[in-house]
């Protein structure tokens, strides 16, 4: 308990994301009550949040680098679209006795896919040293176009019901997609925090050229890194397909906006160099469950989008208060330079003493 305190003294972030979480469930539980916590709910948001909180993920660890990576959503739905392509038959014909593999190799070609859209973004990055929001931004123009001269437009479905099956698989009445979210995050918190590579992210975010002199490879860093997050797509992008049993270009399209606000909400500096998994999983319950009770009221998507915008506007004036605030009380608490006795010889009087 005493660990707790002192973690939530120490980091602002999470004890007035934790404060603004506890108060809004309790808020929702007040103003909904059995909708909000009835069991079918509470699925729907574990299962609804897990390709979303995959995303998120992939958002802050581009952010810890000082970057954005605007392409997570197209990468995704590309990586969901090869993968379809697999399980609709279109690449390897489906029989009766090669289901399973066919399943395993849509899985596979995702994963792939969703590393291939990270290391090109990487390459971008490190190598020709193109600025993280242009190059994302070209990538997610990109890949779309992609998916879209691949599909025709059209809605990619999967003939293999058993991938259909993972996507609502429970294991104590709770999400096995929402279990995976999870132990990804336990994953990635670890690495950043135990791993070479983890504190160099987030000295790479603080200063890259103090890093550089270390010794350290910083475009080797962001190449990994940007692997790191197309791996982390993939698996979203396998969670969709089979959450949805098809793919197609434009689904998901408010994620990206969803992604950025809950990075922010979770303390995540825009500039590199600081935010917590933890905080990022709380961030993940608030707008979930704001989410939740957004459908449960039936308020018009197009609010829910202004609602969004508004809240990540919101977010940002606050914090631009509060790091000035607490930039001021830190420079009021330094104690000034001490006077020196005495008369302090001019220019003149040191030339004429010579």
């Amino acid at each position: 308990m005493n660990g707790v305190k002192r973690l939530l003294t120490r980091d602002r972030n999470l004890s007035v994301l934790s404060a603004l979480t506890l108060t809004t469930v309790v808020v929702l539980v007040a103003a909904l009550g059995d909708r909000f916590l009835s069991e079918r709910n509470l699925q729907s948001m574990g299962t609804q949040v897990a390709e979303f909180g995959l995303l998120a993920l992939a958002m802050g660890l581009a952010m810890l680098l000082g970057g954005i990576d605007l392409s997570i959503v197209s990468a995704a739905v590309l990586a969901g679209i090869v993968g379809a392509k697999f399980m609709a038959g279109d690449i390897i014909p489906i029989t009766s006795g090669n289901e399973n593999t066919v399943m395993i190799g849509g899985a596979a070609a995702m994963l792939v896919t969703g590393m291939a859209c990270g290391l090109l973004n990487g390459l971008l990055i490190a190598k020709l040293s193109v600025p993280p929001i242009l190059a994302t931004l070209a990538t997610l123009i990109f890949f779309s176009g992609i998916g879209t001269v691949i599909t025709d437009g059209q809605s990619v479905p999967v003939e293999i019901p058993l991938y259909a099956e993972f996507g609502v698989a429970t294991v104590a009445k709770i999400p096995v997609i929402f279990l995976i979210m999870c132990a990804l995050y336990v994953v990635v918190g670890l690495m950043l925090r135990k791993t070479r590579m983890g504190r160099r992210m987030y000295l790479y975010g603080e200063n890259n050229v103090a890093l550089r002199f270390t010794g350290a490879r910083n475009e080797r860093l962001v190449i990994l890194t940007y692997l790191l997050i197309g791996l982390i797509v993939g698996l979203a992008a396998m969670i969709m397909v089979s959450r949805v049993n098809s793919a197609r270009v434009g689904f998901g399209r408010s994620y990206l906006l969803q992604a950025i606000l809950v990075v922010v909400l979770a303390g995540f500096d825009p500039y590199g160099g600081s935010g917590r998994v933890t905080n990022l999983l709380l961030g993940l319950v608030l707008l979930q469950s704001l989410q939740s009770a957004f459908t449960i009221m039936r308020l018009d998507p197009f609010m829910k989008t202004f609602i969004w915008g508004a809240a990540l506007l919101l977010i940002m004036v606050i914090n631009h208060v509060l790091n000035t605030w607490s930039g001021r009380r830190k420079r009021e608490k330094e104690p000034g330079t001490p006077p020196v006795a005495g008369p302090q010889p001019t220019l003149v009087d040191a030339e004429g003493s010579r």
